[in-house]
């Protein structure tokens, strides 16, 4: 079972340096140089070097092993190096790996990076031709035969559910994808700046997996991003105002599969977000009304919604309400979600860019920016898989 009380990992490292590759459709590099990149500019945005790193976190799905980042990095002896597992649901799990190192003395300063080519090379959007033998492969077995192959098809099934058992429509969903581009078209980094879209472009593009519209799914990218976590102490040294990591979760659900559990008791909500989100909220103390900007992690738009109900911001059934209106938009009376135009309007880099775009609010540098700047930012890994998540606050 999951813990129910408080961690005391909250507020003992932060974030201190973040740094990307730009978000194209084909990168002309190897995922190597990509991720050398990122975390060169990730340093150079903290004021440290090469040298200064003592760790380094990555997903497990990167083709970029640590020991070979930290050799084509210029990066010296390392004393911590993990790997987190998972896919998108990694991301946030990274940094509390990262936190875990920095606050137990393990090391000093860790890189989290992650970088591909996902567009260029192999896309996760294409889907599963065949599954090696493995316990978590068994479990494809129960879905291919049927034609569900594609991510778009798992998520499919339990958006359809959660349109039956709440009396909605598809266009429910709409809101979450007309704010995520309305964020990407202000912000120049994003590969739709300059793109919003509006209700009526989302009800006019063409099924992917119904109820699933294209404009429902996120899009395929190559790029790296890298962030520098150190203690909060030596971030205050640094160049940047430091992204303090209040509290950091990871979270599995129980009949937990990756992306195709359809054997739990409901497919209407997020239970491994659940147990997230209550870990967050029991050691930071904050609630949802606290929280000043979320960047929700949007492989799909209905597990948006389902995220704003699995953290309380809105009741089971409550989250196309909660959205609509424009009320996830920056100034529109409600929670602005993905500033950065969220993995449907600017990158889909497994979620890192959206920690990269939390620190900007704290820090008050987003091209979409928290009136003020943002004292508090939930932000959220994949979701339909074991995940994570993060309170970011100011230093």
């Amino acid at each position: 079972m999951s813990l129910h009380r408080a961690d005391t990992l909250g507020g003992r490292a932060a974030i201190a340096g973040i740094g990307a590759t730009e978000f194209s459709k084909d990168s002309g590099r190897s995922e190597l140089k990509l991720a050398v990149e990122a975390v060169h500019a990730a340093l150079d945005d903290a004021g440290l070097c090469p040298q200064d790193v003592d760790g380094l976190v990555t997903f497990t799905m990167d083709t970029n092993p640590e020991i070979t980042v930290a050799q084509a990095a210029g990066i010296g002896e390392l004393s911590f190096f993990s790997r987190i597992h998972y896919g998108g649901g990694a991301a946030c799990a990274t940094v509390q790996q990262a936190a875990l190192a920095v606050a137990t003395g393990i090391a000093e300063v860790v890189v989290c990076y992650r970088a591909f080519n996902e567009r260029s090379q192999h896309r996760f959007g294409a889907g599963l031709t065949s599954r090696q033998a493995s316990a978590e492969g068994a479990a494809m077995g129960w879905t291919m035969p049927y034609g569900l192959l594609t991510p778009a098809s798992w998520v499919a099934l339990h958006a359809q559910r959660y349109l039956h058992t709440y009396g909605l429509s598809p266009d429910a969903f709409a809101p979450v994808a007309v704010a995520d581009r309305f964020h990407a078209a202000t912000n120049p980094a994003a590969y739709f700046y300059g793109r919003p879209i509006t209700l009526e472009d989302h009800a006019a593009s063409r099924w992917i997996v119904e109820p699933l519209r294209l404009l429902d799914c996120c899009q395929e990218t190559d790029g790296g991003q890298a962030l520098v976590v150190t203690t909060p102490e030596r971030a205050r040294d640094l160049r940047h105002i430091p992204a303090v990591i209040t509290a950091a979760a990871q979270g599995a659900g129980r009949n937990q599969e990756a992306m195709t559990s359809f054997y739990r008791d409901g497919l209407t909500g997020l239970p491994e977000m659940g147990v997230v989100a209550r870990q967050l909220w029991r050691t930071s103390g904050l609630t949802p009304a606290d929280i000043d900007t979320a960047v929700l992690y949007d492989h799909f738009t209905p597990f948006v919604l389902m995220q704003l109900e699995e953290f309380g911001f809105c009741g089971p059934g409550e989250g196309a309400d909660f959205a609509a209106g424009g009320r996830l938009q920056l100034g529109g009376g409600g929670l602005p979600v993905n500033t950065h135009g969220g993995q449907l309007g600017e990158a889909y880099l497994h979620g890192m860019n959206g920690i990269a775009e939390a620190v900007r609010q704290v820090r008050g540098t987003a091209a979409n920016q928290i009136e003020g700047g943002a004292e508090r930012v939930l932000v959220t890994a994949g979701t339909g898989v074991p995940t994570s998540g993060l309170v970011l606050g100011r230093g």
